[in-house]
Parts: C-alpha cells; sequence; structure tokens
C-alpha cells in the first residue's frame, strides 16, 4: 500500500479519550501476549506480583516491572521472541561492541507497521511522495538504513539507498542524482556541507528541500546552520531498535517543536531515573516505553536511558516528546557513532606502550564534538615509542568502532587518579 496523500492520518488527530481507548485495548493484548510467550516477561511479571488481568487502566501499567538492555542481552539471542522462528521475516541486531548484542526480531506484519509509521513520519516532515530521499544511515543490522528505506518507499518515495560514509561520493549523487530529501545523522550533514564547501559548491544551490535527522541529540543552533547552510527543513524523527527502529516519533515540519510520538503503537513513559516513579506530563526524566502492536518482539516498559519530558500535542493531537538532551549512562555520541570508555580501554590494552589510565575529554571547540583520548605512557617509554603507540591507538579506533578520535599520549602518573570509580570521561563542551 502506498501512501500518496499529504494529509495525516485520522488516528494522528484523534481525541485524546479515542487514543487512550485504543492504548488500553492493545496495551493489554500485548501485556498478555508478552505474558504468554516470553519465558522472561512471565517469570518477571510473577516476580512483581503482577498479571495481565491486573491492567484496567492506563495508569496500572506502573505496577508491571521495567525492561532493560541487560535483560535482552542475558535471553541473547532469541529468548525475547514471543513467535515461532518460521514466523519471524526479520532479524536486526546492535553492534555489541559493549557487550552482547541486543537482538530484535519483526514479523510480516511487524514490518508492515514499521513501514507505515516510518512512512507517516516522513510526510509529517514534509516529504511527499514521488520525492526523491537520499538515505545516508548505515544498512544491514543497523535499524536506520533499512527502516528509513522501506518507509520512504512506503510513501511513494524514490530511494537513493547510499548508506553511510564514502563523503565525496554523498556529495556527488547529491548534485547528480538531485534528491528532495536527505535521511542522515545531523553531524554527519555537517560533514557533507564541509565536503561541499571543499569542492567549491554552495550547498543551498542543491536540490535538498528536507532533512530528517535522527540517531543522536542535536541542538536547535545546529538545526539553525543545516537549515541556513542547504536552505532545507531540517526535522528531528527518533527510533531505537529495542522499540522498532526510526519512526517511532517524529517532528512536524509546521511547528518543529518537539517529536509527536504514534501512541496508537507506542504508550510512552517518563520516570525518575533513580526511584523509578512514573512523573506527570512535562517533567523531566527518562523516557519508557512499551509497545502495542509488536509480535515477534513485544517490549514492555523499556527504559531508553535516554532524558526528555513528555507535552501535549500541538500539530498532531498524539503526545510529543521534547528534544532528547542526554542520557542516564555514560554513553558517547560521536558523528551518529555509539561507543563508550569501556571499549576505549579494551583497545589501549592491546597497545604495549600504554598504560590503563586514560581519560576521554569530549569538546566542541567548532560546531561537531571532538573526541581526545588522554592515556599514559608506560615507564621508560621512549618519545618516538610514544607517537607510534599514538598512531595505533587512532588507528584501533578508526577500524574497530568508526570514529576518528585524536590521541595524547602522557606521562606516567599523569592521570587523575579515583579511590573509587575512575572519571573517565572528561565533558568540557560549552553547552554542558
Amino acid at each position: 500500500m502506498i501512501t500518496t496523500s499529504a494529509r495525516p492520518d485520522a488516528i494522528e488527530n484523534a481525541s485524546r479519550d479515542e487514543i487512550s481507548a485504543l492504548q488500553l485495548d492493545r496495551l493489554r493484548w500485548s501485556l498478555q501476549h508478552a505474558y504468554d510467550n516470553v519465558p522472561h516477561y512471565r517469570s518477571s511479571f510473577r516476580s512483581a506480583g503482577v498479571h495481565p488481568a491486573d491492567l484496567t487502566e492506563l495508569s496500572d501499567l506502573a505496577r508491571f516491572p521495567f525492561t532493560t538492555k541487560s535483560d535482552l542481552r542475558q535471553n541473547y539471542p532469541f529468548g525475547m521472541f514471543a513467535v515461532s522462528h518460521d514466523r519471524v521475516s526479520r532479524i536486526h541486531a546492535s553492534s555489541g561492541t559493549t557487550g552482547q548484542p541486543t537482538v530484535v526480531g519483526y514479523t510480516s506484519n511487524d514490518l508492515e507497521n514499521w513501514a507505515n509509521l516510518v512512512a507517516r513520519s516522513l510526510r509529517a516532515a514534509g516529504v511527499r511522495a514521488g520525492d526523491k530521499v537520499h538515505v545516508a544511515y548505515g544498512y544491514g543490522l543497523f535499524t536506520g538504513g533499512l527502516g528509513a528505506h522501506y518507509g520512504a518507499e512506503r510513501l511513494g518515495a524514490t530511494v537513493i539507498p547510499m548508506s553511510g560514509g564514502m563523503t565525496g561520493r554523498q556529495v556527488q549523487l547529491i548534485q547528480d542524482f538531485r534528491p528532495d530529501a536527505i535521511m542522515v545523522t545531523p553531524s554527519y550533514m555537517l560533514t557533507i556541507i564541509d565536503a561541499m564547501v571543499a569542492k567549491g559548491i554552495d550547498p543551498s544551490s542543491t536540490s535538498l528541500r528536507t532533512g530528517v535527522f535522527g540517531a543522536e541529540p542535536w541542538t536547535e543552533q545546529i538545526r539553525t546552520e543545516i537549515e541556513q547552510q542547504l536552505g532545507m527543513q531540517a526535522v528531528d524523527i527518533y527510533g531505537l531498535s529495542e522499540v522498532m527502529g526510526p519512526g517511532v516519533a517524529q517532528e512536524c515540519v509546521e511547528t518543529k517543536d518537539g517529536l509527536h510520538i504514534w501512541e496508537d503503537h507506542f504508550y510512552p513513559e517518563v520516570i525518575d531515573p533513580v526511584t523509578g516513579e512514573v512523573l506527570p506530563d512535562g517533567q523531566e526524566g527518562e523516557l519508557v516505553f512499551t509497545s502495542l502492536t509488536k509480535e515477534a518482539l513485544p517490549i514492555i516498559r523499556y527504559r531508553t536511558r535516554d532524558l526528555t519530558r513528555l507535552l501535549t500535542g500541538t500539530a498532531r493531537s498524539m503526545r510529543r516528546m521534547q528534544k532528547v538532551i542526554g542520557r542516564t549512562d555514560d554513553m558517547i555520541i560521536l558523528r551518529g557513532v555509539n561507543l563508550f570508555p569501556t571499549q576505549i580501554e579494551e583497545l589501549i590494552l592491546t597497545v604495549p606502550a600504554l598504560a590503563p589510565q586514560f581519560q576521554c575529554i569530549l569538546d566542541r571547540p567548532g560546531r561537531l564534538d571532538t573526541l581526545t583520548v588522554s592515556v599514559e605512557a608506560r615507564t621508560d617509554t621512549s618519545m618516538a615509542a610514544r607517537s607510534a603507540a599514538a598512531a595505533q591507538l587512532q588507528t584501533l579506533v578508526k577500524n574497530r568502532i568508526g570514529v576518528t578520535v585524536a590521541v595524547d599520549v602522557v606521562d606516567p602518573n599523569s592521570i587523575e587518579r579515583s579511590i573509587g570509580k575512575a572519571r573517565r570521561l572528561i565533558d568540557i563542551r560549552p553547552d554542558k
């Protein structure tokens, strides 16, 4: 089915009573589906003293236990699936660089819903059937590329499946194929802009008129710069693989005031990240999602670690989430790539000249975040060996994690010690 109308689906502007009634019905189904078919949920519900039948109103969901990333990892690979394998049409997974990968599955109906929701998101962003959409998210096990791809096709757009990287080629195809819209991380969009300027191309001369940016937090200042440089509308899209992928929530181009959550498929909560208490709309806390229609991998009260607040609807009656302002853990998102200090530590330990004392220094000297790894040399390491070790670590980070960092090899015993938890991340960005 191709959606060609520019008008929102009727459900997008349904009354709150209609939306709540639909959510309650679907939430009852989702809880029962998870309880009946996923041993983890059956056990966790029983441990918490709750049963799906206990849900009589939406607020009762607060009685049910949370799901975390560690739960998915502990049930690797398919322990959280609620359907038999012959009903799973596709599998996606995280990179697993910080531990056991998290694995998600989709039935054919799940994929239909996903494509429809990304199409809905793109329509809200201002993309229309017949437009050409340049997809620069990564393809493969990461949900970004394929999620964007099938949603754009469902809308009736023409997809240019570029994937990530090869910046010069990105610029060339934008020039040659003249896409109307681009889907990419905002930081990589800035890299593409810089490559255009270096080639003597005026970014505002391109055909791009809509940018749908996600996979990392980004500021209003970045939005303004992208819009001014390219003469386009820049809007935010939100998603995460454990909940679905891109298309869980979308900023509407006519308001650009936060992301409308597609509440007919996802029930949002915001909680106090310390106590787990559900907070009222308008208060800042950790975002939690429960799926309402997912068959292969129902997700119940999933703690996203993203910090935001819920707001009333504007362009749509469905509630909005404020742009994500950060995370509750120490994950670093650098140019669209997620990394942790523990990953850096693992690589440091493979370089004989480097000691396991280091800090990751996050800064923003210009428009983009930079990361410098300050690491101690081992005792009696020559200056030449230090220089070689710095180059080796930089190459390892680039090859294993996929980002470029600076490496500063410092004298032994010059990194701050701690008698408790080591302070591995130093954030000196001006807006922090």
